[in-house]
Protein backbone atom coordinates (compact mmCIF):
# COMPACT_ATOMS: atom_id res chain seq x y z
CA UNK A 1 0.00 0.00 0.00
CA UNK A 2 1.58 3.56 -0.74
CA UNK A 3 1.77 5.28 2.51
CA UNK A 4 -0.64 8.20 0.69
CA UNK A 5 -3.26 5.90 -0.03
CA UNK A 6 -2.89 4.68 3.75
CA UNK A 7 -2.53 8.27 5.23
CA UNK A 8 -6.25 8.43 3.31
CA UNK A 9 -7.68 5.58 5.32
CA UNK A 10 -6.28 6.44 8.29
CA UNK A 11 -7.84 10.43 8.14
CA UNK A 12 -11.17 8.58 6.95
CA UNK A 13 -10.79 6.29 10.33
CA UNK A 14 -9.94 9.50 12.25
CA UNK A 15 -12.94 11.69 10.93
CA UNK A 16 -15.65 8.93 11.46
CA UNK A 17 -14.50 8.36 15.02
CA UNK A 18 -14.06 11.78 15.82
CA UNK A 19 -17.72 12.68 14.42
CA UNK A 20 -18.94 9.60 16.97
CA UNK A 21 -17.09 9.96 19.87
CA UNK A 22 -17.74 13.91 20.10
CA UNK A 23 -21.25 13.13 21.51
CA UNK A 24 -21.87 9.54 21.74
CA UNK A 25 -20.49 9.34 25.64
CA UNK A 26 -21.66 12.35 26.26
CA UNK A 27 -25.57 12.90 24.79
CA UNK A 28 -26.44 11.41 28.18
CA UNK A 29 -25.50 14.50 30.17
CA UNK A 30 -26.66 16.64 27.54
CA UNK A 31 -30.30 15.03 27.34
CA UNK A 32 -30.43 15.11 31.70
CA UNK A 33 -29.08 18.67 31.91
CA UNK A 34 -29.38 20.87 28.80
CA UNK A 35 -33.15 18.99 27.64
CA UNK A 36 -34.09 17.95 31.32
CA UNK A 37 -35.22 14.28 29.60
CA UNK A 38 -36.58 11.11 31.55
CA UNK A 39 -34.59 8.20 32.07
CA UNK A 40 -36.88 6.93 29.36
CA UNK A 41 -36.00 9.48 26.75
CA UNK A 42 -32.35 9.12 27.81
CA UNK A 43 -32.42 5.48 26.92
CA UNK A 44 -34.81 5.92 23.95
CA UNK A 45 -31.84 8.15 22.61
CA UNK A 46 -28.88 5.52 22.67
CA UNK A 47 -31.41 2.59 21.40
CA UNK A 48 -31.19 4.78 17.95
CA UNK A 49 -28.22 3.39 17.30
CA UNK A 50 -29.10 -0.30 18.00
CA UNK A 51 -32.20 0.78 15.26
CA UNK A 52 -29.73 1.85 12.97
CA UNK A 53 -26.79 -1.14 13.29
CA UNK A 54 -29.44 -3.54 12.35
CA UNK A 55 -30.65 -1.32 9.33
CA UNK A 56 -26.96 -0.79 8.19
CA UNK A 57 -26.35 -4.66 7.07
CA UNK A 58 -29.63 -4.66 4.66
CA UNK A 59 -28.77 -1.11 3.39
CA UNK A 60 -24.88 -1.77 2.77
CA UNK A 61 -25.39 -5.51 1.63
CA UNK A 62 -28.71 -5.08 -0.57
CA UNK A 63 -27.96 -1.51 -1.77
CA UNK A 64 -24.70 -0.15 -1.40
CA UNK A 65 -22.36 -3.33 -2.38
CA UNK A 66 -24.52 -3.78 -5.49
CA UNK A 67 -25.10 -0.40 -7.20
CA UNK A 68 -22.67 2.19 -5.78
CA UNK A 69 -18.80 2.55 -5.21
CA UNK A 70 -18.26 2.50 -1.58
CA UNK A 71 -16.68 5.91 -1.28
CA UNK A 72 -19.82 7.56 -2.50
CA UNK A 73 -22.06 6.14 -0.22
CA UNK A 74 -20.29 7.24 2.85
CA UNK A 75 -19.84 10.90 1.29
CA UNK A 76 -23.49 11.13 0.69
CA UNK A 77 -24.42 9.93 3.62
CA UNK A 78 -22.12 12.18 5.96
CA UNK A 79 -23.10 15.13 4.21
CA UNK A 80 -26.60 13.85 4.69
CA UNK A 81 -25.97 13.46 8.50
CA UNK A 82 -24.27 17.07 8.66
CA UNK A 83 -27.65 18.57 8.06
CA UNK A 84 -29.86 16.21 9.97
CA UNK A 85 -27.22 17.37 12.88
CA UNK A 86 -27.38 21.04 11.61
CA UNK A 87 -31.16 20.64 12.61
CA UNK A 88 -30.81 18.80 15.71
CA UNK A 89 -28.72 21.52 17.51
CA UNK A 90 -31.82 23.72 16.96
CA UNK A 91 -34.20 21.81 18.33
CA UNK A 92 -35.13 22.36 22.05
CA UNK A 93 -37.59 19.76 23.01
CA UNK A 94 -36.29 16.11 24.59
CA UNK A 95 -39.26 14.52 22.82
CA UNK A 96 -38.67 15.51 19.08
CA UNK A 97 -35.03 15.12 20.15
CA UNK A 98 -35.08 10.99 18.99
CA UNK A 99 -36.56 11.62 15.76
CA UNK A 100 -33.57 13.59 14.48
CA UNK A 101 -31.40 11.59 16.17
CA UNK A 102 -32.44 8.54 15.10
CA UNK A 103 -32.56 9.91 11.47
CA UNK A 104 -28.62 10.72 11.90
CA UNK A 105 -27.63 6.79 13.59
CA UNK A 106 -29.55 5.85 10.13
CA UNK A 107 -26.72 8.05 8.40
CA UNK A 108 -23.87 7.28 10.33
CA UNK A 109 -24.21 3.09 11.25
CA UNK A 110 -23.06 2.77 7.79
CA UNK A 111 -20.11 4.05 8.00
CA UNK A 112 -18.54 1.21 10.10
CA UNK A 113 -19.08 -1.27 7.19
CA UNK A 114 -18.47 0.82 4.41
CA UNK A 115 -15.06 2.11 6.06
CA UNK A 116 -13.94 -1.58 6.64
CA UNK A 117 -14.73 -2.16 2.80
CA UNK A 118 -12.89 1.07 2.01
CA UNK A 119 -9.74 0.42 3.78
CA UNK A 120 -9.73 -3.66 2.99
CA UNK A 121 -10.18 -3.42 -0.76
CA UNK A 122 -6.75 -1.55 -0.54
CA UNK A 123 -5.04 -3.95 1.68
CA UNK A 124 -3.19 -7.29 -0.02
CA UNK A 125 -2.76 -8.52 4.03
CA UNK A 126 -5.68 -7.35 6.21
CA UNK A 127 -5.05 -8.57 9.05
CA UNK A 128 -1.49 -7.44 9.45
CA UNK A 129 -2.45 -3.63 7.92
CA UNK A 130 -5.92 -3.13 9.15
CA UNK A 131 -4.79 -2.68 12.76
CA UNK A 132 -2.31 0.02 12.14
CA UNK A 133 -5.09 1.93 10.36
CA UNK A 134 -8.31 1.08 12.50
CA UNK A 135 -6.63 2.48 15.56
CA UNK A 136 -6.47 6.06 14.18
CA UNK A 137 -10.22 5.94 14.95
CA UNK A 138 -9.44 5.01 18.86
CA UNK A 139 -6.59 7.75 18.82
CA UNK A 140 -9.49 10.42 17.39
CA UNK A 141 -12.10 9.50 20.13
CA UNK A 142 -9.53 9.92 23.00
CA UNK A 143 -8.70 13.05 21.19
CA UNK A 144 -11.95 14.44 20.35
CA UNK A 145 -13.11 13.30 24.46
CA UNK A 146 -10.51 15.38 25.66
CA UNK A 147 -11.17 18.73 23.95
CA UNK A 148 -14.74 18.40 25.10
CA UNK A 149 -13.32 17.48 28.44
CA UNK A 150 -11.38 20.65 28.97
CA UNK A 151 -13.60 23.08 27.15
CA UNK A 152 -16.26 21.54 29.67
CA UNK A 153 -18.40 20.75 26.51
CA UNK A 154 -19.95 17.86 27.91
CA UNK A 155 -23.51 19.04 28.10
CA UNK A 156 -23.22 21.83 25.66
CA UNK A 157 -25.28 21.41 21.81
CA UNK A 158 -21.26 22.17 21.14
CA UNK A 159 -20.89 18.35 21.10
CA UNK A 160 -23.20 17.83 18.30
CA UNK A 161 -21.93 20.45 16.49
CA UNK A 162 -18.56 19.06 16.83
CA UNK A 163 -20.04 16.29 15.39
CA UNK A 164 -21.92 18.51 12.42
CA UNK A 165 -18.20 19.57 11.39
CA UNK A 166 -16.42 16.51 11.38
CA UNK A 167 -19.70 14.93 9.17
CA UNK A 168 -19.61 17.68 6.86
CA UNK A 169 -15.37 16.91 6.47
CA UNK A 170 -15.80 13.18 6.19
CA UNK A 171 -18.20 13.90 3.19
CA UNK A 172 -16.24 15.87 1.30
CA UNK A 173 -12.80 13.89 2.06
CA UNK A 174 -14.68 10.24 0.81
CA UNK A 175 -15.17 11.24 -2.59
CA UNK A 176 -11.43 11.97 -2.45
CA UNK A 177 -10.89 7.86 -1.23
CA UNK A 178 -9.23 5.35 -3.30
CA UNK A 179 -12.34 4.33 -5.43
CA UNK A 180 -13.98 1.00 -3.65
CA UNK A 181 -16.43 -0.57 -6.86
CA UNK A 182 -19.91 -2.00 -6.32
CA UNK A 183 -19.35 -5.69 -5.25
CA UNK A 184 -21.89 -7.51 -8.11
CA UNK A 185 -21.72 -10.87 -5.93
CA UNK A 186 -22.07 -9.40 -2.40
CA UNK A 187 -24.44 -10.66 0.20
CA UNK A 188 -26.68 -11.70 -2.36
CA UNK A 189 -29.39 -12.98 -0.25
CA UNK A 190 -31.12 -11.40 2.82
CA UNK A 191 -30.12 -14.76 4.45
CA UNK A 192 -26.90 -14.46 4.22
CA UNK A 193 -26.97 -10.75 5.29
CA UNK A 194 -28.19 -11.21 8.78
CA UNK A 195 -26.00 -13.98 8.78
CA UNK A 196 -28.71 -17.24 9.12
CA UNK A 197 -26.40 -18.87 7.05
CA UNK A 198 -24.59 -19.98 10.52
CA UNK A 199 -27.13 -20.73 12.19
CA UNK A 200 -26.18 -24.17 11.75
CA UNK A 201 -23.37 -23.50 14.74
CA UNK A 202 -26.37 -23.29 17.62
CA UNK A 203 -25.57 -27.36 17.28
CA UNK A 204 -22.97 -26.59 19.25
CA UNK A 205 -24.17 -26.22 22.93
CA UNK A 206 -21.13 -24.25 23.45
CA UNK A 207 -21.48 -22.31 21.16
CA UNK A 208 -24.97 -21.49 21.78
CA UNK A 209 -23.72 -20.14 25.45
CA UNK A 210 -21.74 -17.83 24.25
CA UNK A 211 -24.02 -16.49 21.61
CA UNK A 212 -26.66 -16.00 24.42
CA UNK A 213 -24.01 -14.55 26.83
CA UNK A 214 -23.23 -11.57 24.03
CA UNK A 215 -26.82 -10.87 23.62
CA UNK A 216 -27.15 -10.67 27.42
CA UNK A 217 -23.67 -9.01 28.23
CA UNK A 218 -24.53 -6.20 25.73
CA UNK A 219 -27.37 -5.25 28.07
CA UNK A 220 -24.88 -3.91 30.90
CA UNK A 221 -22.65 -2.98 28.36
CA UNK A 222 -25.53 -0.26 27.32
CA UNK A 223 -25.67 1.13 30.75
CA UNK A 224 -22.04 2.14 30.43
CA UNK A 225 -22.29 3.93 27.48
CA UNK A 226 -25.49 5.60 28.61
CA UNK A 227 -25.23 6.90 31.91
CA UNK A 228 -21.17 6.44 33.05
CA UNK A 229 -20.66 10.15 32.63
CA UNK A 230 -23.87 11.69 34.09
CA UNK A 231 -22.92 9.38 36.92
CA UNK A 232 -19.53 10.50 36.90
CA UNK A 233 -20.58 13.86 37.08
CA UNK A 234 -22.86 13.40 39.79
CA UNK A 235 -20.29 11.98 41.99
CA UNK A 236 -18.40 15.18 42.14
CA UNK A 237 -15.34 13.74 39.80
CA UNK A 238 -14.44 16.56 37.23
CA UNK A 239 -13.02 16.42 33.89
CA UNK A 240 -15.71 13.30 33.47
CA UNK A 241 -14.73 13.03 29.44
CA UNK A 242 -10.49 13.51 29.77
CA UNK A 243 -10.81 10.85 32.66
CA UNK A 244 -13.24 8.49 30.58
CA UNK A 245 -10.90 8.65 27.76
CA UNK A 246 -8.74 6.50 29.59
CA UNK A 247 -11.23 3.64 28.98
CA UNK A 248 -9.92 3.90 25.27
CA UNK A 249 -6.23 3.65 26.21
CA UNK A 250 -6.73 0.71 28.24
CA UNK A 251 -8.50 -0.69 25.14
CA UNK A 252 -5.30 -0.25 23.48
CA UNK A 253 -3.46 -1.71 25.68
CA UNK A 254 -4.70 -4.72 26.24
CA UNK A 255 -5.74 -5.37 22.31
CA UNK A 256 -2.32 -5.99 22.26
CA UNK A 257 -2.00 -8.46 25.08
CA UNK A 258 -4.30 -10.46 23.19
CA UNK A 259 -2.34 -12.66 21.46
CA UNK A 260 0.17 -13.61 25.07
CA UNK A 261 -3.44 -14.19 26.99
CA UNK A 262 -4.92 -16.46 24.62
CA UNK A 263 -1.49 -18.56 24.65
CA UNK A 264 -1.54 -18.57 28.88
CA UNK A 265 -5.45 -18.65 28.95
CA UNK A 266 -7.43 -20.21 26.29
CA UNK A 267 -11.11 -18.82 25.22
CA UNK A 268 -13.10 -19.55 28.01
CA UNK A 269 -10.64 -18.09 30.99
CA UNK A 270 -10.31 -15.18 29.08
CA UNK A 271 -14.43 -14.53 28.28
CA UNK A 272 -14.41 -15.17 32.02
CA UNK A 273 -12.21 -12.54 33.39
CA UNK A 274 -13.94 -10.12 30.91
CA UNK A 275 -17.47 -10.87 32.74
CA UNK A 276 -15.76 -10.52 35.92
CA UNK A 277 -14.59 -7.14 34.97
CA UNK A 278 -17.78 -5.96 34.13
CA UNK A 279 -19.01 -6.70 37.56
CA UNK A 280 -16.26 -5.06 38.78
CA UNK A 281 -16.61 -2.12 37.13
CA UNK A 282 -20.22 -1.56 37.68
CA UNK A 283 -19.57 -2.13 41.48
CA UNK A 284 -16.65 0.39 41.37
CA UNK A 285 -19.03 2.96 39.39
CA UNK A 286 -21.65 2.58 42.31
CA UNK A 287 -19.53 2.65 45.34
CA UNK A 288 -16.82 4.82 44.35
CA UNK A 289 -17.15 9.22 44.70
CA UNK A 290 -14.70 11.81 43.00
CA UNK A 291 -14.13 13.77 46.64
CA UNK A 292 -13.20 10.58 48.88
CA UNK A 293 -12.97 7.85 47.06
CA UNK A 294 -12.16 9.07 42.77
CA UNK A 295 -9.60 6.01 42.59
CA UNK A 296 -12.57 3.69 42.78
CA UNK A 297 -14.10 5.40 39.64
CA UNK A 298 -10.55 5.20 38.34
CA UNK A 299 -10.63 1.52 38.18
CA UNK A 300 -14.38 1.46 36.99
CA UNK A 301 -12.76 3.08 34.03
CA UNK A 302 -9.25 1.64 33.09
CA UNK A 303 -10.98 -1.82 33.24
CA UNK A 304 -13.03 -0.93 30.14
CA UNK A 305 -9.89 -2.53 28.03
CA UNK A 306 -10.53 -5.35 29.82
CA UNK A 307 -14.22 -6.03 29.62
CA UNK A 308 -13.98 -4.70 25.88
CA UNK A 309 -11.58 -6.64 24.76
CA UNK A 310 -11.62 -9.94 26.41
CA UNK A 311 -15.07 -10.47 26.14
CA UNK A 312 -16.38 -8.76 22.78
CA UNK A 313 -12.85 -9.01 20.55
CA UNK A 314 -11.98 -12.52 22.20
CA UNK A 315 -15.65 -13.25 21.25
CA UNK A 316 -14.93 -12.70 17.68
CA UNK A 317 -11.95 -14.42 17.50
CA UNK A 318 -14.04 -17.64 18.93
CA UNK A 319 -16.87 -17.06 16.57
CA UNK A 320 -13.90 -17.14 13.55
CA UNK A 321 -12.24 -20.32 14.61
CA UNK A 322 -15.65 -21.90 15.49
CA UNK A 323 -17.35 -20.94 11.93
CA UNK A 324 -14.36 -21.81 9.39
CA UNK A 325 -13.72 -20.42 6.24
CA UNK A 326 -17.29 -21.17 4.65
CA UNK A 327 -19.15 -19.18 7.29
CA UNK A 328 -16.72 -16.91 9.23
CA UNK A 329 -18.83 -13.89 7.66
CA UNK A 330 -22.23 -14.96 8.16
CA UNK A 331 -21.44 -16.23 11.85
CA UNK A 332 -19.49 -12.58 12.37
CA UNK A 333 -22.73 -10.78 10.63
CA UNK A 334 -25.18 -13.12 12.96
CA UNK A 335 -22.92 -11.69 16.46
CA UNK A 336 -22.35 -8.33 15.11
CA UNK A 337 -27.00 -8.11 14.44
CA UNK A 338 -27.54 -9.68 18.01
CA UNK A 339 -25.38 -7.93 20.26
CA UNK A 340 -25.07 -4.48 18.58
CA UNK A 341 -28.79 -4.70 17.68
CA UNK A 342 -30.69 -6.62 19.99
CA UNK A 343 -28.63 -6.77 23.16
CA UNK A 344 -27.43 -2.83 23.18
CA UNK A 345 -30.84 -1.86 22.13
CA UNK A 346 -32.97 -3.87 24.93
CA UNK A 347 -29.70 -2.23 27.45
CA UNK A 348 -30.54 0.99 26.27
CA UNK A 349 -33.97 1.17 26.55
CA UNK A 350 -33.47 -0.35 30.12
CA UNK A 351 -30.90 1.72 31.51
CA UNK A 352 -33.59 4.88 31.41
CA UNK A 353 -36.34 2.43 32.65
CA UNK A 354 -34.16 1.56 35.58
CA UNK A 355 -32.71 5.46 35.94
CA UNK A 356 -36.08 7.06 36.08
CA UNK A 357 -36.98 3.96 39.07
CA UNK A 358 -34.18 5.04 41.05
CA UNK A 359 -34.79 8.87 40.44
CA UNK A 360 -36.66 11.22 42.96
CA UNK A 361 -37.15 14.84 43.03
CA UNK A 362 -34.24 15.22 40.63
CA UNK A 363 -31.91 12.97 42.30
CA UNK A 364 -30.44 9.58 40.97
CA UNK A 365 -29.39 6.82 43.06
CA UNK A 366 -26.72 5.77 41.30
CA UNK A 367 -25.43 3.26 43.34
CA UNK A 368 -29.01 1.25 42.99
CA UNK A 369 -28.83 2.10 39.33
CA UNK A 370 -25.19 0.35 38.85
CA UNK A 371 -26.30 -2.42 41.07
CA UNK A 372 -28.57 -3.30 38.25
CA UNK A 373 -26.19 -4.52 35.52
CA UNK A 374 -24.03 -5.79 37.77
CA UNK A 375 -26.48 -8.47 38.79
CA UNK A 376 -26.94 -9.02 35.35
CA UNK A 377 -23.04 -9.37 34.56
CA UNK A 378 -23.14 -11.85 37.94
CA UNK A 379 -26.11 -14.10 36.24
CA UNK A 380 -24.08 -14.20 33.09
CA UNK A 381 -21.26 -15.18 34.28
CA UNK A 382 -22.95 -18.01 36.36
CA UNK A 383 -24.61 -19.84 32.57
CA UNK A 384 -20.99 -18.92 30.76
CA UNK A 385 -19.18 -20.89 33.92
CA UNK A 386 -21.86 -23.75 34.37
CA UNK A 387 -22.70 -24.68 30.55
CA UNK A 388 -19.69 -23.60 28.13
CA UNK A 389 -16.90 -25.87 27.04
CA UNK A 390 -14.11 -24.92 25.40
CA UNK A 391 -13.24 -27.46 22.57
CA UNK A 392 -9.67 -26.47 21.37
CA UNK A 393 -9.57 -29.28 19.23
CA UNK A 394 -12.86 -28.70 17.58
CA UNK A 395 -11.79 -25.05 16.77
CA UNK A 396 -8.24 -25.49 15.66
CA UNK A 397 -10.13 -28.00 13.22
CA UNK A 398 -13.28 -25.27 11.80
CA UNK A 399 -10.12 -22.88 11.76
CA UNK A 400 -8.64 -24.64 9.71
CA UNK A 401 -11.18 -25.93 6.89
Amino acid sequence: MKNSTKFQLMSMMFLMFFSWGAWYGQMSKYLLTTLHSTGDQVGMAYTTFSIASIAAPFFVGLIADRFFSAQKVMGVLNLLGGVILYFLCQNTDAENFFWYILAYTLCFAPNLALSSSIAMNQMQNPEKEFPSIRVTGTVAWIVVTNIIGFMALGDQVTIFQIAMISSFALGIFAFFLPDTPPKADANSSISQIIGLDALQLFKDRSFLIFFISSILICIPLSFYYAMANPSLTDSHMTNVENKMSLGQASEVIFMLLIPIAFMKLGVKKMLIVGLIAWIVRFICFGYGDGISSEWILYIGIILHGVCYDFFFVTGQIYTDQKAGVKIKNAAQGLITLATYGIGMGIGSKLSGVVLDIYTSNGFHDWKSVWMVPAGIAVLVLALFVLFFKENKKAAFENASL
